[in-house]
């Protein structure tokens, strides 16, 4: 077992209350309220922030969170309201970033819930080993991985995060820290539950053996949304990875033309004599930032057409086994950072849900109803989820599974999502709580089958509801 440690600092000294033991008084080292939003910085709010550096200032912190309880927050990658807290405090645990034990012979790393996926990909990588399941950014924490139970291009055969978890330790309201496993009921009300059961401190992760860092990538143009539809249908399962951008603004005989991408892990064998030298090397490339100050309306209609005819048209018609780095496959966009800055100051809303297999005419409908409303979104894929996870909350179900981003000051916005939300839900579909800002509460019942067993675990377990967000206020979870 290979290590990798550092010393942690000591933690800060709480200060005593008066009366009795209801409430701890905040912490010393609690910052002034700061303004946070999520990724696509829409709706900032309020919140006293304080970075834990080991497990015993994290519970110390909780203790000391006051009234308006505690959330714990990663990189800031939840697009709403999850990783918020108005009034309240936020826990930043990337302080937590130690990486204690990496297992090279069966393919197991052990960690703190602070470190992101990059730093596993650069650690790992040269061992021949890569995360089970990665999002469209590498940016995102361990611990907000199991608390959104994020899913990939690989969830038709691989699941999401969380069935790759061997145990995480919990931090609860009640102080205690707790060694969980799937075969327990915390554990499946905290894959996918948003932070809302406890704080995650330390997880124990299955990977994934690779030979390189390179992809093997199957490129192909599908003319509509039915003609997409049957390639993944028919071919998905022999590709570990499987994504289709679809270009939204097409109408008529074009709704839903896409551009259909897959592969899996290049072997050693597909790489030239230079690659061959370094074959797990790993180096992402970056542009320079987008600036802080974007002028409002540079992602509209007009600009967006024209993006995604250029990429349709561009696009080859059939290519396969074209070599490609790790960071262009799965993560195009961390190469730019800060790219939410480029729908302007009043930011965008991503808007992602899942029908189940046999409820085809409803993602066509919303296809439809997207294409006749001329929503710009340049960002927009399609992806099939296999096998449903364990966690309660957690967003996949089998079926299909559409997210797009829409600028946030698009007239009508609101009541036209809401359109579709519904649309979602009588064809027993959901959206994903990790990607959702505006979602009205009284749907989330007929999403979530399980909601009523969480709201019962989450109430027995924190009965002062010590563990709340802004998300979770807005859906009363």
């Amino acid at each position: 077992m290979a290590a990798e440690t550092a010393p942690a600092p000591a933690s800060p000294t709480p200060v005593s209350t008066a009366p009795g033991p209801p409430a701890p008084a905040p912490l010393a080292g609690w910052g002034p309220p700061v303004p946070l939003t999520g990724w696509g910085r829409t709706a900032p709010t309020a919140a006293r922030t304080l970075r834990p550096r080991s497990a015993e200032e994290a519970a110390r912190a909780v203790r000391g969170c006051g009234a308006r309880g505690a959330i714990a927050r990663g990189l800031g990658r939840a697009y709403g309201d999850a990783a918020q807290n108005a009034g309240g405090a936020v826990l930043d645990m990337t302080g937590l970033d130690r990486v204690h034990a990496v297992d090279a012979e069966q393919g197991l790393v052990v960690c703190d819930a602070g470190v992101s996926l990059h730093r596993l990909m650069r650690l790992l990588l040269p061992l021949g080993w890569f995360v089970p399941v990665t999002p469209g950014t590498r940016h995102v924490t361990v611990g907000g991985a199991i608390g959104a139970d994020i899913h990939g291009k690989n969830h038709h055969g691989a699941g999401s995060f969380c069935r790759h978890v061997r145990t995480f330790d919990l931090l609860t309201a009640d102080g205690e820290i707790r060694a969980l496993t799937p075969d327990d009921d915390l554990f499946r009300a905290t894959a996918g539950g948003m932070g809302l059961t406890g704080i995650v401190l330390r997880a124990t992760v299955k990977l994934l053996p690779v030979e390189t860092s390179l992809m093997s990538v199957d490129t192909e143009r599908a003319h509509d949304l039915d003609d997409l539809m049957a390639r993944m249908t028919a071919s998905d399962h022999r590709y570990r990875y499987s994504v289709a951008w679809i270009d939204l603004l097409a109408r008529s005989a074009a709704t839903g033309r896409s551009v259909l991408t897959r592969g899996d892990h290049a072997p050693l064998a597909a790489l030239g004599p230079r690659a061959a030298r370094t074959p797990l090397a790993f180096r992402p490339g970056s542009l320079p930032a987008v600036p802080r100050h974007v002028p409002p309306g540079l992602l509209g209609r007009g600009s967006v057409g024209l993006f995604n005819e250029f990429w349709y048209r561009t696009a080859p018609r059939r290519r396969t086994g074209e070599l490609q780095k790790l960071s262009a496959f799965f993560h195009p966009l961390d190469g730019l950072p800060h790219w939410n800055r480029i729908y302007g100051p009043r930011g965008f809303v991503q808007y992602q849900f899942v029908v189940g297999h046999g409820a085809e005419d409803a993602l066509r409908r919303v296809v439809e109803r997207i294409s006749r409303r001329g929503c710009p979104s340049f960002l927009a894929v399609l992806k099939r989820f296999g096998a449903g996870d364990p966690g309660w909350l957690s967003f996949p179900m089998p079926g299909w599974t559409l997210a797009l981003d829409i600028p946030a000051g698009l007239p009508g916005l609101g009541a036209f999502l809401d359109g579709l939300d519904e649309e979602v839900a009588a064809a027993g579909g959901r959206v994903y709580l990790a990607k959702d800002s505006r979602l009205r509460p009284e749907l989330l019942a007929a999403m979530y089958p399980r909601l009523a067993d969480f709201r019962a675990l989450r109430a027995a377990a924190d009965p002062r509801g010590v563990f709340v967000s802004d998300l979770a206020r807005r859906l009363s979870l």
